[in-house]
């Protein structure tokens, strides 16, 4: 498993100054109609990822080596390790040794590939090949690789969150399957919480928003929000799902010791993507977490058995159970480009081929990203895995939106999220409002 150092620069993109300065950063490159190559002639085209684990580029590479096996005239020069502050740099400089096709693991950047210019629409492209994109990729990867109508980029694989417990200690608790609703999350959790002294033994599960992968973002995917109207106005305050979700984690964190006792206990944490992770240690009994994790767990010698399921869902939703948080990798072809023809023939066999897709998840262990890659009997059979294949293909499964400044408003609202469950806010409709009005003037400010 080689996902670590992939979502370690995922998973904290958010949460860093230094990430929020390339979030804002503008890209302001502009799609012309720059298609006029001929991809039957002998070209070299320019391809920038961030994948750097040896295993990684082993199986990125393999696909660039099919690619070639089919496409002996296009040659692809592979340029790896390369995060999204290049990526901005290069598609605004352009020049001669710039990317012809790039790869982010930053989804929330989408938006402001879309919306400046940056990435070239692939509509077009898709139409001449005769790809349906609905009837091609899962819709929340739909939804996350376009802008307001604009696709500049496509599905390079997949992510999604479920749920990892414990079955030792699950059997130990009287527990006999993973729970289904938010209710009896809360009861099995408090059943699995061990208290000693003035922390824990084992605690059910971190529900803290500074918890590993317990964000705001992940939770109310399972309340299935809406994060914008047809306008692109935010609806945080006025979609009851958000005020559910809050109100919900309060609840828990408060069923569970409080917000201060979590807190000291979460300091004794070791490093999320290390062998010391919390729920590899036995710390805590279950954990939200994606795909990943799997293999990082057997790298580090778990000695439980370990179960995975999807994430609860509410009460009153429970005909939904089996839906969960997507996210992914995204793939584009740089609106500078003059090789955007052959550009595109290297895209669309990484993204459309069923037989690439497959030998891509199977060596990196991440989802498929294509509907019949999903199907595929050549996919790793494993049982866990199988567990986020199946939410990948559900469909309820839902994702964060696309906005043009590149998630801003997830930040917001994960902003929001330590101040409400720290006690700091107590009033959470005014709350969900203040988030609302602060979003709205990001966008228009970023428009």
């Amino acid at each position: 498993m080689s996902t670590s150092h992939r979502f370690a620069r995922i998973c904290t993109a958010l949460a860093t100054g230094a990430a929020m300065t390339l979030l804002a950063s503008a890209c302001t490159g502009q799609s012309t109609d720059q298609a006029g190559d001929n991809p039957n002639k002998d070209v070299t085209i320019n391809f920038w990822h961030g994948w750097s684990a040896p295993s990684e580029l082993k199986a990125i590479n393999d696909d660039i080596a099919a690619f070639e096996k089919v496409h002996p005239n296009i040659h692809v020069h592979a340029v790896p390790n390369v995060n999204d502050d290049k990526i901005n740099q290069a598609l605004r400089a352009g020049g001669p040794d710039a990317p012809d096709v790039v790869s982010s693991f930053t989804t929330d950047n989408v938006g402001k590939f879309c919306s400046s210019g940056a990435m070239a629409d692939l509509g077009p492209f898709l139409k001449k090949s005769g790809i349906d994109p609905q009837a091609t990729f899962p819709k929340p990867m739909l939804d996350y690789t376009q802008y307001d109508g604009t696709r500049c980029t496509l599905p390079l694989l997949g992510d999604a969150y479920g749920l990892y417990y414990n079955k030792d200690a699950f059997k130990a608790a009287g527990i006999t399957s993973p729970p289904h609703t938010w209710s009896q999350f809360q009861t099995d959790a408090v059943k699995l919480t061990k208290p000693s002294g003035n922390s824990y033994s084992q605690l059910g599960f971190m529900p803290d928003f500074h918890g590993y992968e317990s964000t705001p973002a992940h939770y109310a995917a399972q309340w299935s929000p809406t994060y914008f109207d047809a306008k692109g106005d935010s609806e945080v305050a006025k979609d009851p799902a958000f005020a559910q979700m809050f109100t919900y984690q309060k609840g828990l964190v408060n069923a569970l010791g409080g917000f201060t006792e979590l807190e000291k206990y979460r300091s004794t944490f070791g490093d999320e993507f290390g062998a010391k992770n919390p729920f590899q240690t036995g710390q805590v009994a279950m954990a939200m977490d994606g795909e990943w994790r799997l293999g990082m767990a057997q790298q580090a010698g778990v000695k439980f058995p370990i179960g995975v399921a999807p994430l609860p869902v509410p009460d009153d939703q429970a005909d939904t159970y089996g839906k969960g948080y997507i996210t992914g990798t995204v793939v584009g072809i740089a609106a500078h480009s003059q090789k955007q023809n052959a550009a595109w023939e290297f895209v669309k066999f990484i993204t459309t081929d069923t037989d690439a897709v497959v030998d891509f998840s199977n060596e990196i262990h991440n989802v498929p990203s294509t509907l019949a890659a999903l199907k595929s009997p050549k996919l790793n059979q494993d049982p866990g895995f199988q567990t986020f294949v199946d939410i990948a293909e559900n469909p309820n499964s839902n994702t964060t939106p696309a906005s043009p400044n590149g998630g801003q408003y997830q930040v917001t609202l994960q902003d929001f999220a330590y101040s409400y469950e720290a006690g700091k806010v107590s009033d959470l409709t005014a709350g969900l409002k203040g988030v609302d009005k602060q979003v709205d003037e990001d966008t228009a400010q970023a428009k």
